[in-house]
């Protein structure tokens, strides 16, 4: 058992009617649900920011959502209100498998930090967990999915790539929000970093 399959953030937040949807968002949960039956493993990630979060432009007065702010950990895109703990929109899109998870992160906790990537907030130091459970476990392959391609789904597969992972992102089970020409900054990056992007 040494693949795992990382689904990344597919939450009715980033789906339609959600608070900062993904264009095409639910259309992936399908094929991802197929996908789980060729993993040894599956793991889920969750966006899970408490109200009040610093990520969010509701706490910077004057600040509109999708504008940049610089944090003590470096830039920050500040983010309408989602994904707010125990929200429906914090919730697993209905139609996901989530009973073939073998374990769910949840990120992004931190009030002080936001949290991209399934392995590291965003100061790139304070680490979720996952790194160590898929090396007890002996995983060393993974292929990533979810929401959003040019952010969590491209900081994990990144970090994932430089701790030594063979990383492939399946881009059709992707779908991306593209702020300013954040997809195709992310694809460069991910390829830099190693990672195959399988389209």
């Amino acid at each position: 058992m040494t693949h795992a399959l990382i689904v990344i953030d597919v939450q009715n937040d980033f789906c339609p009617r959600g608070a900062l949807a993904v264009s095409g968002g639910a259309d992936i949960v399908a094929g991802i649900n197929t996908r789980m039956a060729d993993a040894d493993a599956v793991i889920l990630t969750q966006d899970w920011h408490p109200a009040g979060h610093s990520s969010f432009a509701s706490s910077h007065p004057g600040k509109a959502a999708m504008e940049m702010t610089e944090m003590p950990y470096g830039p920050q895109v500040l983010w309408p209100d989602h994904c707010i703990q125990g929200s429906a929109g914090a919730a697993f899109h209905d139609a996901l498998n989530t009973d073939r998870a073998d374990m769910i992160i949840r990120k992004g906790f931190n009030p002080a930090i936001d949290s991209y990537s399934a392995f590291f907030e965003n100061d790139h130091t304070t680490p979720t967990g996952l790194h160590g459970y898929l090396q007890t476990r002996g995983i060393d392959t993974l292929t990533m999915v979810g929401l959003a391609t040019d952010f969590c789904v491209a900081y994990s597969a990144e970090d994932a790539a430089r701790l030594g992972y063979s990383v492939t992102v399946e881009t059709p089970l992707c779908r991306g929000i593209d702020l300013d020409g954040s997809m195709a900054a992310a694809r460069a990056r991910m390829q830099t970093a190693g990672v195959r992007l399988r389209d």
